[in-house]
């Protein structure tokens, strides 16, 4: 599967990344990727991709009273804040996303060595709706001295088999990260869950003054 990358925000593929070495020019590639860049549609390609933060796929193609989807799809390579990208890649559909690109998609993802995960079009995706609360809610424990940071990360990991508690996860990926992408979440959803800790609030307010 050929493919193409247009843009330099690259995210999910830093420097030295093997899917950068594997992209080739955009004239006869099957499926082109944007990073950072604007969409520019093509319905001859067999699929386009865009590169998502915290944003639904819809705020870069247009929606059509849920009637939406064409050869564009989003995707997101999942990254702790600033550790090094995993193998895991969320590849967002919409709801007339043709099969054909969806498996082009995947086709390309898969043999540059990613693991492809399927989604709906939802802000936030599978996995940050499902940990951020869970890192705010262990934040939040600790500001009410239920138990030390070491403490909790270490009932996570022995109790529940975790390789990571939850706080120093959330603090190895960066707390000031963690802010922006549950302020994002909160503004979408309205659910307290995704309201940042007041810790994460700290930690954003001291980036920006640093900045």
């Amino acid at each position: 599967m050929r493919y193409a990358i247009v843009g330099d925000l690259r995210r999910s593929f830093p420097e030295g990344d093997p899917v950068l070495a594997g992209a080739g020019p955009i004239e006869g590639a099957d499926v082109v990727l944007y990073l950072g860049a604007p969409l520019v549609p093509d319905p001859d390609r067999a699929a386009i991709l865009v590169e998502l933060g915290t944003e639904s796929l819809g705020a870069h193609t247009g929606e059509n009273a849920g009637e939406e989807g064409s050869n564009v799809l989003g995707f997101a390579r999942y990254r702790n804040g600033a550790d090094a990208p995993s193998r895991l890649v969320e590849l967002v559909r919409q709801r007339n996303t043709p099969e054909s690109a969806i498996a082009a998609a995947r086709a390309m993802l898969e043999g540059a060595g990613l693991a492809v995960a399927l989604c709906t079009d939802q802000a936030g995706r599978i996995l940050d709706r499902l940990v951020r609360p869970k890192y705010n809610a262990a934040l939040r424990f600790l500001d009410e001295g239920l138990a030390t940071q070491k403490d909790m990360d270490l009932t996570c990991r022995l109790g529940l088999g975790y390789p990571t508690g939850p706080i120093e996860r959330v603090m190895s990926g960066g707390l000031a990260h963690h802010h922006d992408v549950t302020r994002a979440l909160f503004e979408t959803y309205g659910t307290p869950g995704y309201a940042p800790a007041r810790r994460a609030v700290v930690a954003a307010a001291r980036a920006g003054e640093g900045s």
